[in-house]
């Protein structure tokens, strides 16, 4: 029957299929069945609404268009069988032999290629305009703000574009002076570009040596090696008497940020920075260990440079003129406080080699046997020179979304686009994991799964400078994620190595160790994905020479240190600090949140880091010959969201996370032993009773929660279809109103998910479809007994959706108005990158701070009370 036909009929009119309206009692029960039917498909129990589809339909195979009924066990092994290593090597390709620096005319034109993507594998059939937005516009804004409406029933697409300051280098240069102030040496700042490496060698100078947000400026004066440039090291440096004021520090990559290496020297009175990359950090995969250097080998070719972002990343992340609010093109600007007030440069080890010679003594053993650095500056001077064009640029987010049953309910996953040069590891690596769970999820559409929850997609831009594209995209919906987000999953790096890592919310991390282990391992039979967190890379010795290679003491000391604090996770998932785009989402807007991929080990191929040769060379030759690893990560993920996504109780584990905060605690008294006799070390006991009230809420919320669902399988199960007991008129109008109660609490329309594909059926999804009143008035025509089960099962569906609110309040019970003390964008009171670490977490951050650096008691017990208070109002939010 034609559709206007339908809609111009009244509802107790509208001709039923024939098979059901020749008998008056078939036809009632099956109003009833259908109802039911569609009750119990909008939540997602797609194995037991197979058992109530209506009779003839169970076995039917799903046709183009109409929703077949996946059980999960279906759903999961069909989005499994789609990442491939052949289509993920394809893309890599694709993505990875060009540069792609953030607000360059190529990193658009991936930006809409990534939108053809999502066009294509979520069958959105392309508008006759671009859908490309100005961000702060109504079309941009509605693009996401639309899409938990009821009016947003398929996928969409879109390109937000925001205007943040960056800066590209103009000229650079790097000299050592003599006597009369000539240069005596002058560096070459330009990588070598080996033709062995096609692409690098193509694109040696396309993208500039030089960092990112770094300070315009000359500096002259003579140079002072501190080491890794932490806050330890310079501190041992004043210690050790040596003065910065005026002088020119060099340092080494690893350890904190990069930039805060620049904050810690700017803040001593240094004139200059030099950062470089020194194969003491290369693990046993060095020439001096007979390895030969890329791309002739896989140690590090000396002449590489790691560009990189100089921006201040523990102060706050994104546009540096607009911290808290997002970068619109006429947005107010301020000057930025997290980016260097002194000019820096990026070197090579080739050049930094050169320029240690310099220096007579980098350190000296002191009275406990230790070696310390010795604060010596070299004799001659240095003169760098950075000049950069700073201005406000355009950048590109790239979108999509695809409407689930559930619509406020939204699971976000993400990944950045722009990369300093090639980067086929970061974040290329990424974006094809991400290329393949985006055609994995379009299997499922295309075979008619619908999300039980809304999916957001995003391949950010500008990362690189300061996590910006993703960071804006937060600060211009603070409200709209805070609603509705339930995780955000990110992936960024996901295959530079041999060692899976992964760190995430306490409450992710039962749900990301089972889904490892549901994932083989990429190249070794038996074993799991979770077993690959003790994986080693290859070059552990050299055919046919002494295989006792040597290593940096220091270094192996550092990793084997990091390792230990990843083992020492009762759950094997660590906590996230920073550098990537999962901080605004976790630590300004307390959303749980994980990130994942294949690491660095001391025998693994050097990675070079943000330079030329992070090629599509390094990665078919050394990173992850086969693709196996790429396609690993995308199933982990993939497989996580979709988890996430169609669990009827949203699985995170809010007692594991109270449980750890114990060990938070823990970690804080024990730094009392470092702090002075003379301070007074806080009261934690309204603390201790807060997190004891945090984990018996929490307790509560578990039996709550696993009794919601049960209940609501049981009156799922209860309302069984009538074959007795007639309907009349009034019954229909009550089911009329309960679909409209459905409509209301799940924000979807019931007609959409009509499992049913004979034509006629569409005067059912019609019927359903019809808008009416709040449910009111007595269901006695349907006889006491049916009315009861139908009220059961709404009252037993909105017990789940409260429990699921509860369970994703958890994470936002930690975000603090106020923030934390002197970086206030910082919002998460439970976890933050490390002050002076950037890339590191620390947890109860305020409280650890206010102990560490300002060892201040009144200060430390204010924040321990404070956090006490925050975590009693989060015990009281989730009580059942």
């Amino acid at each position: 029957m034609a559709p206007n036909k339908i809609l111009a009929e009244k509802p107790d009119q509208i001709p039923l299929p024939a098979t059901e309206s020749s008998h008056p009692e078939r036809r009632r029960a099956s109003v009833f069945r259908r109802f039911t039917y569609v009750i119990i498909a909008l939540l997602g129990l797609k194995a037991i609404a197979h058992s109530y589809a209506p009779h003839g339909l169970k076995h039917s195979p799903p046709s183009h268009g109409h929703h077949h009924r996946f059980t999960v066990a279906e759903r999961e092994k069909l989005f499994l069988s789609v990442p491939s290593p052949e289509s993920a090597l394809a893309a890599s390709r694709a993505y990875a032999t060009h540069p792609h620096l953030a607000g360059s005319p190529e990193d658009f034109e991936d930006a809409k290629v990534i939108l053809e993507l999502f066009q294509d594998e979520f069958s959105i059939t392309p508008p006759s305009t671009a859908p490309i937005f100005s961000a702060g516009t109504p079309e941009s804004r509605n693009a996401t703000l639309l899409l938990t409406s009821r009016e947003t029933t398929k996928p969409s697409a879109w390109i937000d574009i925001y205007y943040p300051v960056l800066n590209t280098p103009l000229d650079r240069s790097l000299q050592i002076l003599g006597e009369n102030g000539a240069a005596v040496w002058t560096a070459d700042l330009v990588e070598d570009g080996d033709p062995l490496d096609g692409d690098a060698h193509k694109y040696r100078d396309s993208v500039p040596t030089w960092h990112g947000l770094s300070k315009d400026g000359d500096a002259e004066g003579q140079l002072v090696y501190a080491n890794y440039g932490s806050k330890e090291d310079y501190d041992n440096l004043i210690f050790a008497g040596a003065d910065l004021t005026g002088k020119i520090v060099i340092v080494r990559y690893g350890n904190v940020f990069r930039g805060l290496k620049i904050k810690g020297a700017q803040e001593l009175g240094a004139a200059g920075v030099l950062i470089y990359s020194d194969p003491r950090d290369d693990g046993f995969v060095t020439v001096e260990n007979g390895y030969a250097p890329y791309p002739a080998g896989p140690a590090r070719n000396p002449t590489s440079v790691q560009r990189g972002s100089v921006q201040f990343l523990s102060s706050y992340p994104g546009d540096p003129t607009t911290p808290g609010y997002p970068a619109y093109e006429d947005a107010d600007r301020g000057e930025g406080s997290n980016i260097p007030k002194i000019p820096s440069l990026p070197i090579s080890w080739q050049n930094a080699e050169r320029l240690l010679e310099e220096i007579d003594e980098l350190y000296v053993v002191g009275q406990d046997g230790k070696r310390t650095l010795s604060g010596k500056a070299s004799k001659a001077k240095v003169k760098l020179v950075n000049h950069v064009d700073t201005k406000v640029t355009p950048i590109w987010n790239t979108m999509a979304s695809i409407p689930g049953h559930i619509r406020d309910e939204v699971v976000i996953i993400g990944c950045h686009r722009d990369a300093w040069v090639l980067g086929a590891a970061d974040p290329t690596s990424g974006t094809v994991s991400l290329h393949e769970i985006i055609r994995g999820f379009g299997a499922l559409l295309r075979k008619g799964w619908k999300p039980l929850r809304t999916v957001v997609f995003a391949s950010w831009d500008a990362e690189e400078y300061g996590l910006i594209g993703s960071t804006e995209w937060g600060e211009d919906f603070p409200e709209w994620i805070s609603e509705h987000a339930v995780a955000y999953l990110n992936v960024d790096v996901s295959v530079s190595g041999s060692q899976w890592n992964v760190g995430g919310s306490p409450s992710l991390a039962h749900l990301i160790k089972r889904t490892a282990l549901d994932i083989p391992h990429p190249t070794l039979e038996g074993k799991t994905l979770w077993d690959a967190r003790n994986d080693e890379g290859p070059f552990k010795g050299i055919e046919g020479h002494n295989s006792n290679l040597t290593i940096d003491a220091d270094f192996i000391e550092a990793y084997n240190a990091a390792q230990r604090d990843l083992r020492a996770s009762k759950t094997g998932v660590s906590p996230l600090g920073s550098g990537s785009d999962y901080t605004v989402f976790l630590q300004r807007l307390g959303v749980a949140s994980s990130d994942e991929g294949f690491g660095f080990t001391p025998s693994d191929a050097v990675y070079h880091y943000h330079s030329i040769y992070d090629s599509q060379k390094y990665q078919e030759v050394y990173a992850d010959p086969g693709f196996h690893r790429h396609v690993t990560v995308a199933k982990h993920l993939g497989l996580l969201a979709l988890r996430l996504t169609d669990s009827i109780i949203v699985p995170l584990n809010t007692t594991q996370y109270a449980f750890e905060l114990d060990d938070y605690l823990a970690k804080v008294e024990g730094l009392t032993a470092d702090i002075p006799s003379s301070f007074t070390a806080p009261n934690y006991s309204k603390l201790r009773k807060a997190i004891k009230k945090v984990q018996e809420s929490s307790l509560k919320l578990d039996k709550e929660k696993y009794k919601a669902e049960k209940a609501l399988k049981r009156a799922i199960h209860k309302l069984l279809p009538l074959h007795h007991n007639g309907m009349c008129r009034k019954s229909h109008r009550l089911v009329r109103r309960a679909a409209r109660w459905v409509k209301k609490v799940f924000g979807v329309e019931p007609h959409h998910y009509q499992p049913i594909s004979k034509p006629e059926t569409e005067a059912w999804a019609r019927f359903l479809e019809i808008d009416g009143d709040e449910i009111r008035e007595s269901a006695a025509s349907l006889g006491y007994g049916h009315s009861h089960k139908l009220k059961k099962l709404i009252k037993a569906a909105k017990r789940v959706v409260k429990a699921n609110k509860k369970i994703i309040a958890f994470e936002r019970g930690f975000i603090s108005k106020g923030g934390i003390k002197d970086r206030e964008w910082y919002k998460h009171l439970g976890v933050a990158p490390g002050k002076w670490l950037g890339y590191g977490a620390t947890t109860f951050p305020a409280l650890t701070e206010a102990l560490m650096f300002d060892q201040n008691a009144t200060l430390a017990q204010h924040e321990a009370d404070r956090l006490a208070k925050l975590l009693k109002n989060l015990a009281y939010v989730i009580e059942p």
